[in-house]
């Protein structure tokens, strides 16, 4: 069993930054990919990022590759999403979330557990 837990997200302005954070917990949570996927209202949920368990393969959406970096410190249980140069249509709510897969997953369904999510809001 893998919990999860996200923070940092809030209220931004467009052309600024967030860091979101994941702390994992479990015996075993540093051996997991992890991911963050968001959902904006009426929207379904979509791949943002992701990472394998040693951090040496990293994925990302289109519309986030070179804005975003994903990266994690398995010595802390935790997980970052580096958000730079925000959007407005970033805006939603943002999860993590942990697979047990070499290649990190794209695609939410390979993920087995969950966190609870963290709002991220960019204004324009």
């Amino acid at each position: 069993q893998v919990q999860l837990v996200e923070s940092g997200g809030g209220l931004v302005q467009a052309g600024g930054s967030l860091r979101l954070s994941c702390a994992a917990s479990g015996r075993t949570s540093s051996s997991y990919a992890m991911g963050w996927f968001r959902q904006a209202p009426g929207n379904e949920r979509e791949f943002v990022a992701s990472i394998s368990w040693n951090g040496g393969n990293t994925r990302y959406a289109e519309s986030v590759k070179g804005r975003f970096t994903i990266s994690r410190d398995n010595a802390k249980n935790t997980v970052y999403l580096q958000m730079n140069r925000l959007k407005p249509e970033d805006t939603a709510v943002y999860y993590c979330a942990a697979a047990r897969f070499g290649t990190p997953p794209i695609v939410a369904y390979l993920y087995e557990y969950w966190g609870q999510g963290t709002q991220v809001t960019v204004s324009t």
